[in-house]
Order: C-alpha cells, then structure tokens, then sequence
C-alpha cells in the first residue's frame, strides 16, 4: 500500500494545479489525506461506497471515485464539489494512484525475486517463470557486488548506490543483512576491469558524498540468473576473508583471493594442528606489541633489515637483537625465506582461528 505521504503529495500538487479540493480514504473508511476539513464525509459513506458495486457516485457536494487496481478495491477518492472540473480531476487522481500502486506492487515483487534468486530459495522452473513475468533478462553477464559500511548508515547510502545505477534497467539493487547487494550488468566485455572499476567509483562516492567508509567485495561473472546465488555466495565469502586476511583493502574480487580463500576452507582441527607444530605454546596472542609491530613490518619491507629498521625508526642492531629473540622463542628465523613463508602463513592462520572463535557462536 501507498504512504498517506505519497498520497498526500499527490492531490497537493493536483489541488495546485486545479484548485479542486481533494479527500483520499482507505476501504475501512479511515482518511489518509486530505486538502480540506472532512468530518462531514462520515466513515460509514465511504465503506458503503467502498462496498457497493458502483465506481463512481455523488453524494451531496462530494463525488466518490473507486480506486481499483487488477486485485481489489485500494482506495476511495472524493472531490468537493459538483462542477465538470472536480469529476476529471477526481478520474485523474484515481488513474495516478492506481498507476503508483502497480508500481510499488511490481518494484516489491521484484525485490522479493531479487532476494529469493540470491538467497538460492527458488526452484529452477520458476526462476525463469518469475523472470520472464517481471521482464528480467536471462542471458546477460552479471556479477554480484556486495557493500558494507563501517558506520552507521541510513537510507541515503542506498539512494545514493539507486542513482548511480539508474541508467541502466538490467542493474538490480537490495539489501541482505544490513549490507547492500548489486546485481551489475557488465554489458559483453567480460572484464573484471569493469567490475573494479564500478567497486572504486562506489568505494569513492561513500567516502566523499557521505564520510561513510564502505568495503566492497565481488563474486564471479555469471551469464544465467540461475548462477547469481553462486556469485553472491563468492561475494560473501570474499567479504569475510577480505576481513579476515586483508583488512587494509576496501575492495576484494573472489578471484584475487590468493592463499587467503585456501585458509578460509581449511578444517579449525587442522589449523590448530598445524598452529601447535609451528608454535607449541608460544602463540602470536601471546606477543608484545612491539614484537607484532616489528613483524608485520620487516614482511612489508620484502626482508628487508635496513629498510624495516628505517621505518620503525630503529638501529639494524637493534631490529637483529628482536628477530633473533623471536626465533629463540620460536625456533623460526624469518630473515630466510622458509621460516618466513611459515611464519606468515601461521599468522594468517591464527587471524582465520581468532575469527572463527568470535563467530562461532552467531
């Protein structure tokens, strides 16, 4: 059903075209919106209008209008007044609010479509079925993007994402669990340039139109509706190993993944297997910062000792003084390229288990 807001923009804006007073009620006999005082319009006329099989009917100084869409009866229209005027404005308000209730009913449908398709809740049959009704087009490249905010968002986020995809009427936008989902037709160059290119413009436009910074992650293009919930299941999971692995990045394609999406699949048992072999009881959780500082930073520098101990600000005698009290501690000497290999993927390791443990219980 319509808003009394929408409503009520409606016969305002007729009322300021033909100065005809307007009145729009719901079956039940109960005002939504009016451009006049209507307490001599008693709730008893208008359900007994609203049940009769009449479409039109005057009754005093007022005409009583039927607002019928192909379902059922939605809404009753009264104009004041008996003149030609007030009986076509009162036809144009009924044809104006039948056609924004078919709108709103075909957008609703539409979404609950949407959803269902991504969610994978559908039967193939009626996935065409569905789409051929709503005129969605089935062999078209689509990959699904998924956007998620850090801050508190409100609609603006999603009007904003619905005006950058306007133009093109194969674009579909919804929500799923507070993040917001696009289904983006790439048009024929299956490129996943395309598809950075649209995630830097979304990721730019939060940052700027709103001050809301937004992550943004994708799945694989697909060319059948019934492969969308396979690309947003790649989505998702790119957003969660995005989380996991690469928190530095805002946007992440499920086919840059890397040793990230080989992490995410491995059984916990295993990774705690493996996190006893490399650590014993000497896990990261039990470092100083200064020791995950100096880690993470001499891996962002390639190995290299004098360009980490410049950027920590540090004597090279120093920075050897810490890895190697890490390798006694650990028995692993990052400074070679096997016990560094080890030791990232172990660190890796140990960021999927912490996330793992705080989720388990959602």
């Amino acid at each position: 059903m319509l808003s009394n807001k929408v409503i009520k923009k409606v016969i305002d804006d007729l009322k300021v075209i033909s100065k005809v007073d307007l009145c729009v009620a719901n079956v039940n006999g109960e005002i939504c919106a009016t451009t006049f005082k209507a307490e001599n319009i008693s709730k008893e006329y208008i359900i007994n209008f609203s049940n009769s099989i009449a479409e039109m009917q005057a009754i005093y100084e007022y005409n009583f209008f039927k607002v019928i869409d192909d379902i059922s009866s939605n809404y009753v229209v009264i104009t004041k007044g008996s003149s030609e005027d007030c009986y076509m404005i009162g036809k144009i308000c009924v044809s104006q609010l039948k056609n924004l209730i078919i709108a709103y009913r075909e957008r609703l449908d539409e979404n609950s479509f949407i959803q269902n398709l991504l969610l994978d809740n559908m039967l193939l049959a009626d996935i065409y079925n569905r789409a051929e009704k709503l005129e969605i087009e089935n062999n078209v490249n689509r990959v699904v993007i998924i956007i998620k905010t850090y801050e508190s968002k409100d609609n603006s986020s999603l009007e904003m994402i619905k005006n950058i995809f306007a133009e093109n009427e194969r674009d579909y936008i919804t929500t799923i669990d507070g993040k917001s989902i696009i289904i983006k037709d790439i048009g024929q160059d299956i490129s996943y340039k395309e598809v950075e290119k649209v995630a830097n413009i979304l990721v730019d436009m939060f940052n700027t139109e709103i001050m809301v910074k937004a992550k943004v992650s994708y799945g694989t293009i697909v060319n059948d509706l019934k492969h969308i919930s396979k690309s947003y299941r790649e989505a998702k999971m790119s957003m969660e190993v995005g989380d996991i692995f690469y928190n530095e990045k805002n946007i992440i394609g499920y086919n840059t993944l890397g040793i990230g999406r080989l992490i995410y699949q491995l059984p916990v048992n295993l990774c705690k297997m493996f996190m006893n072999e490399v650590f014993k009881e000497e896990l990261p959780d039990t470092f100083d910062e200064e020791t995950i500082t100096t880690i993470h930073k001499f891996f962002e520098n390639s190995l290299n000792i004098s360009e980490t101990a410049r950027k920590l600000y540090i004597h090279r005698n120093t920075l050897v003084y810490r890895l190697e009290k890490l390798q006694k501690s650990t028995g692993l000497d990052i400074r070679t390229f096997d016990d560094a290999l080890i030791f990232k993927l172990a660190l890796m390791v140990a960021s999927y288990m912490k996330y793992v443990d705080n989720n388990k219980n959602y």
